[in-house]
C-alpha cells in the first residue's frame, strides 16, 4: 500500500489498519512537535515532551494530561490539535505549521492503539533479513519483492551498449571508446559482464572516479579560503585518497586514518598524509583576525563534517543549542568537538626515499665544501693563518662570556613553554594576538649587566621557526612589542639593546648578494622600527621582528643601567603584539657580567671559545673564521646557502595529536558563541549512541574506532545509501547526509540494513560493495520510461527501471576529453590549470590572480587533478554544479540551465575537445557517413539510428552550405555532438 492511501485509510473513523510509530508518527511530531515538545530544555514550551513515551503521558503545564493511552478523546493533545480556538490550538498560528488533517487523524489513531514508541529506525543496529525472493541476485529479491506488492513489473535488461557506458562511467567516471564498447559488445560468453566490472575495478582510473565523490565530503581545494584564499599544499592527500581507493583499502581503515592516523601505533608517513581529511578547513588569514576565533570555527566545521560524513546527523545544529528534532543534546555536541580538539596542525614534508638520498647527498656536499674552505684562502696556508690570529685576537676583545640561566617560573597567555635539555625554551599550542610571556630567574649570579636572548629555528614550528606565527604575517617569524625587566615588582632600567639582524636584508637566505654589498644597501636605507631597541619604546606597533626560516639563529642584547644581582630573583616579561599573532618559539636567556658585551653575531659556541680563549675549539673557530671573512665571501656562499637550503619533501598539511602535558581544555559554548565558554566538558559521544569503551583513552583515535563498532547503528547504513545514490541518482534514504527524525523513510528498508551488515562481513571493502551493486538485474534495467512506471512512481523510488540523471561536471569534462582521444591519464601531483575564461580569477577576488593555463599533457588532465581556488572555483565546474570546496557536501544538487548549453557549445576547454576529436575523425575516415558515426559513437558510445544519421547529415549539409569546410566543419558536427542530452546523461 502506497503512503497516500495509508493515510487516505486512516483518515477514516474505522480504518483497520495499524499504525506504525516510525513509519506515520514520528514525522509527524519531527515535524510539528519537537521543535516546542522535544528535548531541548531550553526552548521546551508548557513543560510538555513528546519524543519521550514516560514524559508524554505525563501531565502538562496545566495539569491536563497530555497523552492518555488507549484514550484519544481524554488526550490534551487531540483536544489542541482538533481544536478550533486559535489560543488553544497546536500547533499555534503564529507557526505557521499548519498540521493536515490525515497528520491529525494518525495522532488520534495512535493514541487509540495505545500510544507505542519505537526507537528510531537508524539507531537501532541493522540486521539482515532473509531474502524475500529465492533464486535471484540479494539486491534484486529485495526489490522485486516490493515491486509485486506495489503491482509492478521490472523493466528488460538495458542493450549491450547502454549497459558498457553505464558501467564504465560508474566505475572509473570515463567513457568507453567505440573500440572498447564494441568489444564487450562482441563477447559473447556468459561471464563477459562479470569480466568488464572486474576490469574496470582493477583500473587505476577507479580510485580517481571515486576519490571525487569523497573530496566533496572532504571540503578538499586547494586554497585557504576566506578573503585572501591563498594557495596550500594539500594534493597529497588527494593523491592518497585515490591510491587508497585503488587499493581498496578497507573503509574501516581509510576513516580511521583520516582522523586519527598519527596515533595508530608506529605510523607511517602515508598515515599522516591521511589526516589531512580534517586540515581541509578554511583558513582565515585576515589582518586583526584572533586565530583561536576561527580555529574554533574550523572544529565547529570538523564535529559537522564527521557528523555528516560518518553518522548521517546534522551535529551542526547542535553548536548553538540542544537538537530540536534529533537526541542530540547541547553538551553532547562539544563533548564530541572535545574528541577532536587536541591536535595541533603542522605541516610534514613526506619524506620519500629520494629525498632522503638527497638529505645524505646533501650532507656529503656541505662536508666537502667545509673541508675544502682551508684551500682557496687567498695567499695560501700563510696568510689564512695570519689573518685568522688576528681575527681571533679582535673577536675575543668583543666577546664575552655569557651564562644560560634557566627560568624557575614560566607563565602564558596562551603558548605552551618547555625546557630543553640545552637551556633553549620551545613553544608550541595555541597563540592569540596579545601573548605575554611572564619568566622568573633565580640564579647565584651577582653584577650582571647585560642579557641575550638567542632565538633560533626549530623544524617543529611553522616554517622552522624561531617564531609561532602561522596565521597572517611572516610565517614562522615572531615580533616581540615590548620588552621588561623586573625586581620585586618594580622596573629594571634598561639603557639599552641591540641585536643581529637590525637589517635582514644582511642574511644570506634571503639574498643572493654580499655581505659588503648588503651592507652598503642597508645604510641606505631609513632606520628600521623592527629592532630591540623599539622593544623599549613603550609602543606596541614597534618591536623585534625576526623572520621566519631554516637555519635562521640571532640574538638581542639588553644592557642594564646598573648591575643586577640575580640571586634576588629577575622577572622578565615579553609582550607581542600586532595585527596578527606573533610569538616567539625557540628561543635562550643567558647573562653576562662584562661591562663590553655586544650582539656580535657569532654563534654562542663561538664566542665562548673566544671569550675563554679555549684553544681546544681551534677547528670551531677555524672554520667560523672561513666562513665570514671577507675574503672568503664568494668562496663561502655555497656551503652558507647549502646549510640553510635541506632537501625537504613534499610539503602537505596534517594532523598531530598534543603532548599529554599539554592537553587542550574544551568548553561548552553558550548559543555557540565563542566569546561565551561555559564549563569545560568531557570528551565522549551523543548519549543516545553507544558509549566510547571505558577500557580506552577517550580520544580522536578511539573515537574513529568506536565510529565502526558492531553496536554502532549508523555508519555502515550512511556509507551503503551514500554509494547507492551514486549508483542510482537517489538514496535508499533521499536525505544523504540526515539520518534523523526529519529524514525520509528508507524506500527499501530491509535491503538498507542487509547491504550495510554485508558490507561488514565483506570486510568493509568498497570494491565488492560496488560489485555487488554493478552486478544486479535491478542496475542493468534499461532506463526507458513507460506509462505505467511514470503514473506509480514518477521519482523510479522503487527502482522499476534504470536511473537517468545528469552526470558530475567532472565526468562531463572528463568524457569530452577522452571522446577527443586527448584525455591524459597521468596520475597525481600540483594542481593543474585548463583553459577558463581568465576574469574568473582576476575579477572579484583578492588580489590579481593569473590562472596561466597549463602546457602539454597538463592540459588535458582528467578533472579531479584540476587547481580548485574556494573563492574563484573552476568555471565549467560550477556551471555544472560542482562543489567549492567551502563546506562538506553529502549530494549535489542538479541544475539545467542555458549556461550549460552555452559552455558545451563555446568554452574554449569543449571547442578544443571538438577540433581535437575532428581532426582525429578526418584522419580515420573519408565518408560523410563513417566520420558522423565515429563522432556520435565517441559521443554517446552507441551507433547512430538511421534518423539520427539523417538529422546530423542535415545539419552537416547546412554548415557547408554556409561555405564552412575541413576541419572547421566537422569540429562544428564534433561540437554539436558533445551537447547532446545523451553525451552529458547517465544513461
Amino acid at each position: 500500500m502506497t503512503r497516500p492511501a495509508l493515510l487516505f485509510c486512516l483518515a477514516l473513523p474505522a480504518s483497520g489498519f495499524a499504525v506504525d510509530f516510525n513509519r506515520d508518527v514520528r514525522p509527524v511530531l519531527a515535524q510539528h512537535c519537537f521543535k516546542c515538545h522535544g528535548m531541548d530544555d531550553q526552548g521546551r514550551k508548557g513543560k510538555l515532551r513528546l519524543d519521550l513515551r514516560d514524559a508524554a503521558i505525563g501531565k502538562g503545564k496545566s495539569g491536563e494530561l497530555a497523552v492518555v493511552p488507549g484514550k484519544p478523546d481524554a488526550s490534551e493533545v487531540i483536544k489542541r490539535v482538533f481544536s478550533k480556538d486559535e489560543d488553544e490550538v497546536m500547533p499555534p498560528p503564529h507557526t505557521k505549521s499548519v498540521l493536515p488533517e490525515s497528520a491529525k487523524n494518525i495522532l488520534k489513531l495512535w493514541i487509540a492503539e495505545g500510544a507505542p514508541y519505537e526507537a528510531h529506525w537508524a539507531y537501532v543496529p541493522p540486521k539482515q533479513a532473509a531474502l524475500p525472493v529465492a533464486g535471484v541476485h540479494p539486491i534484486d529479491s529485495f526489490i522485486l519483492d516490493r515491486l509485486q506488492k506495489e503491482g509492478l513489473q521490472p523493466s528488460a535488461e538495458a542493450d549491450r551498449f547502454t549497459l558498457v557506458r553505464r558501467v564504465y562511467l560508474d566505475l572509473t567516471g570515463l567513457p568507453p571508446t567505440p573500440a572498447e564498447a564494441d568489444a564487450f559488445v562482441n563477447d559473447k560468453a556468459p561471464d563477459a559482464y562479470d569480466k568488464l566490472v572486474d576490469h574496470l575495478l582493477a583500473s587505476k582510473q577507479y580510485g580517481e572516479r571515486w576519490a571525487r565523490r569523497w573530496l566533496d565530503l572532504a571540503r578538499y581545494a586547494d586554497t585557504n579560503g576566506f578573503e585572501k584564499d591563498r594557495p596550500r599544499q594539500i594534493w597529497p592527500y588527494r593523491d592518497w585518497v585515490v591510491r587508497s581507493l585503488n587499493a581498496d583499502m578497507p573503509f574501516d581503515q581509510f576513516s580511521i586514518k583520516q582522523l586519527a592516523g598519527d596515533m595508530l601505533p608506529n605510523a607511517t608517513p602515508e598515515d599522516l598524509i591521511a589526516t589531512g581529511f580534517h586540515r581541509n578547513t578554511m583558513l582565515n588569514e585576515e589582518g586583526g583576525i584572533d586565530p583561536n576565533e576561527y580555529r574554533f570555527y574550523a572544529m565547529v566545521d570538523r564535529v559537522g563534517v564527521t557528523g555528516t560524513a560518518w553518522m548521517g546527523l546534522t551535529m551542526n545544529c547542535c553548536q548553538c543549542h540542544t537538537h530540536k528534532y534529533d537526541p542530540i543534546l547541547h553538551t553532547d555536541y562539544y563533548r564530541t568537538l572535545a574528541l577532536l580538539n587536541n591536535a595541533n596542525e603542522p605541516t610534514y614534508f613526506i619524506p620519500t626515499p629520494e629525498v632522503v638520498a638527497q638529505q645524505k647527498a646533501q650532507a656529503a656536499k656541505i662536508a666537502k665544501l667545509q673541508a675544502e674552505l682551508p684551500g682557496k684562502f687567498p695567499g695560501g696556508k700563510a696568510a689564512m693563518e695570519s689573518r685568522f690570529a688576528g681575527w681571533v685576537e679582535g673577536a675575543s676583545h668583543r666577546a664575552s662570556k655569557w651564562e644560560v640561566i634557566r627560568p624557575t617560573k614560566m607563565a602564558t597567555t596562551m603558548p605552551h613553554l618547555e625546557q630543553q635539555a640545552d637551556g633553549f625554551i620551545l613553544g608550541s599550542g595555541d597563540i592569540t594576538k596579545s601573548d605575554v610571556y611572564d619568566l622568573s630567574f633565580k640564579a647565584p649570579i651577582k653584577g650582571v649587566r647585560a642579557l641575550r636572548i638567542e632565538v633560533a629555528s626549530h623544524t617543529s614550528l611553522p616554517n622552522d621557526g624561531p617564531g609561532l606565527t602561522n596565521y597572517e604575517g611572516p610565517l614562522g617569524g615572531f615580533f616581540m612589542s615590548e620588552f621588561q625587566a623586573l625586581q620585586n615588582g618594580q622596573r629594571v632600567k634598561i639603557a639599552r639593546a641591540e641585536d643581529t639582524n637590525d637589517d635582514e636584508d644582511d642574511r644570506i637566505s634571503d639574498s643572493a648578494a654580499g655581505a659588503s654589498k648588503a651592507k652598503a644597501k642597508a645604510a641606505a636605507k631609513p632606520k628600521k622600527k623592527n629592532n630591540a631597541t623599539a622593544t623599549l619604546d613603550g609602543e606596541m606597533s614597534s618591536g623585534w621582528q625576526v623572520l621566519g626560516g631554516y637555519g635562521v639563529q640571532h640574538a638581542a642584547v639588553f644592557h642594564f643601567e646598573q648591575p643586577v644581582d640575580l640571586t634576588n630573583g629577575l622577572d622578565l616579561k615579553m609582550l607581542f603584539e600586532k595585527h596578527f599573532a606573533c610569538p616567539l618559539g625557540h628561543f635562550r636567556i643567558s647573562v653576562t657580567t662584562s661591562d663590553h658585551a655586544e650582539a656580535t653575531g657569532l654563534p654562542a659556541e663561538v664566542e665562548e671559545a673566544l671569550a675563554t680563549g679555549d684553544k681546544s675549539k681551534h677547528e670551531m673557530l677555524l672554520r667560523s673564521f672561513l666562513e665570514t671573512a671577507p675574503e672568503m665571501e664568494k668562496t663561502a656562499k655555497p656551503l652558507l646557502i647549502a646549510r640553510k637550503t635541506p632537501p625537504r619533501g613534499q610539503a602537505t598539511l596534517v594532523m598531530e595529536e598534543r603532548p599529554a602535558n599539554n592537553p587542550r581544555i574544551t568548553h561548552r559554548y553558550h548559543r555557540g558563541e565563542y566569546l561565551q565558554p561555559k564549563e569545560e566538558v568531557t570528551p565522549g559521544v551523543p548519549a543516545f549512541l553507544p558509549a566510547l569503551p571505558k577500557d580506552a583513552p577517550a580520544n580522536r583515535l578511539t573515537f574513529a574506532t568506536w565510529l565502526f563498532a558492531p553496536d554502532n547503528p549508523l555508519t555502515a547504513r550512511v556509507t551503503v545509501n551514500r554509494q547507492w545514490q551514486a549508483f542510482f541518482g537517489r538514496g535508499i534514504v533521499k536525505s544523504l547526509e540526515d539520518f534523523g527524525y526529519q529524514s525520509d523513510p528508507p524506500s527499501h528498508p530491509e535491503l538498507l540494513d542487509w547491504l550495510a551488515v554485508e558490507f561488514v562481513k565483506q570486510g568493509w571493502s568498497m570494491k565488492k560493495l560496488h560489485r555487488l551493486i554493478v552486478t544486479s538485474a535491478t542496475y542493468k534495467q534499461s532506463s526507458r520510461n513507460t506509462p505505467e512506471h511514470v503514473q506509480k512512481d514518477p521519482e523510479n523510488i522503487l527502482l522499476a527501471r534504470g536511473a537517468r540523471f545528469r552526470l558530475d561536471a567532472e565526468v562531463i569534462r572528463d568524457s569530452a576529453l577522452k571522446a577527443a582521444g586527448v584525455l591524459s591519464l597521468k596520475m597525481g601531483g600540483p594542481g593543474v590549470y585548463p583553459p577558463q575564461p581568465a576574469s574568473v580569477t582576476s575579477e572579484g577576488t583578492y588580489g590579481k590572480v593569473e590562472w596561466k593555463v597549463s602546457e602539454g599533457e597538463d592540459h588535458y588532465r582528467r578533472s579531479l587533478y584540476t587547481f580548485t581556488k574556494r573563492t574563484a572555483p573552476f568555471a565549467m565546474a560550477t556551471t555544472f554544479d560542482a562543489p567549492t570546496g567551502e563546506s562538506c557536501l553529502a549530494k549535489r544538487e542538479v541544475s539545467n540551465s542555458p549556461l550549460q548549453a552555452l559552455t558545451l557549445l563555446n568554452d574554449q576547454m569543449f571547442v578544443e575537445a571538438a577540433q581535437a576529436m575532428a581532426k582525429q575523425v578526418m584522419a580515420e575516415s573519408e565518408s560523410d557517413d563513417e566520420r558522423l558515426q565515429n563522432i556520435f559513437r565517441r559521443a554517446a558510445t552507441r551507433p547512430a539510428a538511421p534518423d539520427e544519421l539523417a538529422l546530423l547529415k542535415t545539419f552537416l549539409q547546412k554548415q557547408r552550405e554556409r561555405t564552412i569546410e575541413g576541419e572547421a566543419l566537422w569540429t562544428d558536427v564534433s561540437r554539436a555532438a558533445l551537447n547532446l542530452d545523451e553525451a552529458i546523461t547517465h544513461p
